[in-house]
C-alpha cells in the first residue's frame, strides 16, 4: 500500500528539485495535493527522502500516484494514466511561465540553453516518456559511404483487453479537441480515446506570419524530437508559404532541422488534417549524404543546387541568400506540382485527383541555409495498390505503412511485433525450431507474413547457431529497408532514372 502524506512529500520534493517548484509555494501545493489524495492532514516526518534528488526520470513516482489511486478508488481501473498525467500537470509550471523563461534563456544565453531547460521539464513532468522510448531497439546500417537508422519501436503502449472493452462501452464525447495537434490540448483531461495532455508545456512561436508554436514529440523517435504545429486546425498543405514556415523555424532554432511530410494519403505521414512540421536537434542520414552532381541556374546564381547522393530522389539547395533560396524552392514546388514523365511513370495528375507532391527540409549551418527537397508521387495501380512509389509488396511483411518524412531521410520506424517474430526467424534458420512450411502457409500464423522470406533464407542454409541467424535476420532487414527507399524514388538509380531526373530539373530551369 501507498502512503499517500509521505507520497505528497516525495512530489513536493520532486516539483522543487526538477520542476521548478518555488519554496513559497510549497505550502499552497500540499493544500492542494491532501485535496486531491482525499486526505486531512500532511505528514510531519517523512524520513530520508534524498533519493529524490537523484532521479532521472518520475517513473517511481507516477507508479506510486497510480497505486495510490488505485487502492483509494480515486479512479476507476484503467483510468491511472489520465490521473497520473494530471497530477504531474498540476506540479509543473503555467504554459505563460514556461514560455516567459524559455524567451527569457534564448535572449539571455541562447537558444540551446532554452532547448534544454523545455526539453528536461518535458521528461521531467513525464510528457517525454524517456523510459518507454529507451525500450526501442535501435541499430544502423552502414551501406558504403551511406547509412540508414533502423528502430523497432516498442515505446507506444498497446491498449489490454480491459481499456479495449471499456472503449466498447464508453460514451461518445465531444469532438473536442479536433486532433491530437490542436493547441486545445493543452491542459485537457484525456479520455479513454484521447491522451491526457495536462502535462504538455509548448512554446508559441510566429511561422510564416501565423501563430505556431513547438513541443517535443512523447513517444520520440531521435534526439530532442520537436514538432511545430499550426494554431488552426487546417489540412496539410505544401506551397511558398511553406517554405516560409520552415525557414522562420530555422531561424528561430538554428540548432534544429525541420521538415514537412507531403501533403498527399501514401506519402503524407499518418496526420494529413492538422498541419505540422517536424524537427529536432537530430540530423539524418540524408542530411550527412553529399551531393552526387552539381548544377546552376541563373535565375539563382548564388544558390548552390545539386542531386543528393541518397536513395530515394532529393534535389538540394545551399546559400547564405535566404530569399533566393525561399524563391527557388517555391519554384520547385510550383514546377514539381504540374510534371509529368511518362518514361519514368510519373503522372502529376490522373483525372482530377492529385499525385505529385513533395518533402522540403531546411537547416541551417552557420548563416547558411540548406534546403532538401525530396520528391514524392503517391500514384496506385492494378500491380502496386497500396503504391507505385511505395514499399512494393515484397517487402511488407517487414514495413508495409506509409513511409512518410522520417523515413524518407533515412530513420526506419519499424512496427513493434518485430521485436519477437525477427527473434522466432532465427530460431528456425538455426534449426532450434523446425521449419514447418505448411505451417507458415496458414494464415492465423503468427510468422505467416515472413512465409516467403523465410523459405529463401533456409534455401540459403542453416546458420550455425543464433547469434549468426539473427545477423542474417538483422541483415536482411537492412537490404529490405534500403530497397523500400529505392522503392519510393520518383526517379530511379538507373540511366532512365537519371535521364528523368535531368528533364524535371531543366524544367526548373537547372542546368
Amino acid at each position: 500500500m501507498v502512503d499517500g502524506k509521505i507520497l505528497i512529500e516525495k512530489l513536493l520534493r520532486y516539483a522543487k528539485n526538477f520542476l521548478h517548484l518555488n519554496a513559497r509555494d510549497e505550502i499552497y501545493f500540499r493544500n492542494l495535493l491532501l485535496r486531491e489524495f482525499k486526505l486531512d492532514e500532511p505528514c510531519y516526518d517523512a524520513g530520508d527522502l534524498s533519493f529524490i534528488d537523484t532521479l532521472d526520470v518520475p517513473d517511481v513516482l507516477v507508479q506510486d500516484i497510480e497505486s495510490y489511486a488505485r487502492e483509494n478508488s480515486l479512479i476507476e481501473e484503467g483510468m491511472e494514466n489520465l490521473y497520473s498525467t494530471y497530477i504531474m500537470g498540476l506540479l509543473s509550471p503555467l504554459p505563460s511561465k514556461v514560455n516567459q523563461t524559455f524567451m527569457q534563456l534564448k535572449s539571455e544565453q541562447g537558444i540551446e540553453k532554452a532547448c534544454e531547460y523545455l526539453y528536461d521539464l518535458s521528461v521531467k513532468n513525464n510528457y517525454v516518456q524517456k523510459t518507454a522510448i529507451g525500450k526501442n531497439l535501435k541499430w544502423e546500417y552502414v551501406d558504403g559511404d551511406k547509412y540508414l537508422e533502423i528502430t523497432v519501436n516498442l515505446s507506444k503502449p498497446e491498449k489490454d483487453n480491459k481499456e479495449i472493452a471499456k472503449l466498447l462501452t464508453a460514451p461518445k464525447k465531444a469532438n473536442y479537441p479536433a486532433c491530437f495537434l490542436c493547441k486545445e490540448n493543452e491542459g485537457f483531461e484525456g479520455h479513454l480515446k484521447h491522451p491526457a495532455r495536462e502535462n504538455i508545456r509548448t512554446i508559441s512561436l510566429k511561422m510564416g506570419g501565423e501563430d505556431w508554436f513547438v513541443q517535443y514529440s512523447p513517444y520520440a523517435y531521435y534526439n530532442e524530437h520537436m514538432i511545430a504545429i499550426s494554431n488552426k486546425h487546417t489540412p496539410m498543405h505544401i506551397a511558398s508559404d511553406t517554405v516560409d514556415k520552415i525557414l522562420d523555424f530555422v531561424d528561430f532554432f538554428p540548432n534544429y532541422m525541420i521538415g514537412s511530410n507531403a501533403a498527399l494519403p501514401i506519402i503524407g505521414g499518418s496526420i494529413l488534417n492538422h498541419e505540422h512540421f517536424q524537427g529536432g536537434e537530430h540530423l539524418m542520414p540524408m542530411h550527412k549524404a553529399p551531393l552526387k552532381e552539381i548544377f546552376s541556374c541563373e535565375k539563382y546564381p548564388t544558390v548552390k543546387v545539386g542531386i543528393v547522393d541518397w536513395y530515394n530522389s532529393v534535389i538540394r539547395l545551399e546559400s547564405k541568400d535566404r530569399k533566393a533560396v525561399r524563391d527557388f524552392t517555391a519554384d520547385i514546388i510550383k514546377s514539381w506540382e504540374t510534371f509529368t514523365d511518362e518514361e519514368c511513370g510519373i503522372y502529376a495528375k490522373t483525372g482530377e485527383t492529385r499525385h505529385n507532391s513533395l518533402s522540403p527540409v531546411a537547416r541551417k549551418q552557420g548563416e547558411t541555409y540548406l534546403i532538401d527537397i525530396i520528391l514524392r508521387n503517391n500514384r496506385t495501380s492494378e500491380e502496386f495498390p497500396d503504391g507505385i512509389f511505395h514499399a512494393h509488396p515484397e517487402y511488407h511483411n517487414i514495413k508495409k505503412e506509409g513511409i512518410g518524412l522520417i523515413e524518407a531521410m533515412g530513420l526506419f520506424i519499424l512496427p513493434g511485433r518485430l521485436k519477437k517474430q525477427l527473434y522466432m526467424i532465427a530460431e528456425i534458420l538455426c534449426g532450434k525450431v523446425a521449419y514447418d512450411k505448411d505451417a507458415l502457409a496458414n494464415s492465423e500464423n503468427y510468422l505467416y507474413a515472413h512465409r516467403f522470406m523465410i523459405e529463401e533464407m533456409i534455401k540459403e542454409g542453416l546458420s550455425s547457431d543464433i547469434e549468426s541467424a539473427e545477423k542474417r535476420v538483422t541483415d536482411r532487414v537492412n537490404i529490405t529497408c534500403k530497397n523500400i527507399l529505392g522503392n519510393t524514388a520518383v526517379f530511379k538509380a538507373d540511366q532512365k532514372g537519371y535521364n528523368g531526373f535531368k528533364r524535371f530539373l531543366s524544367a526548373c530551369g537547372i542546368k
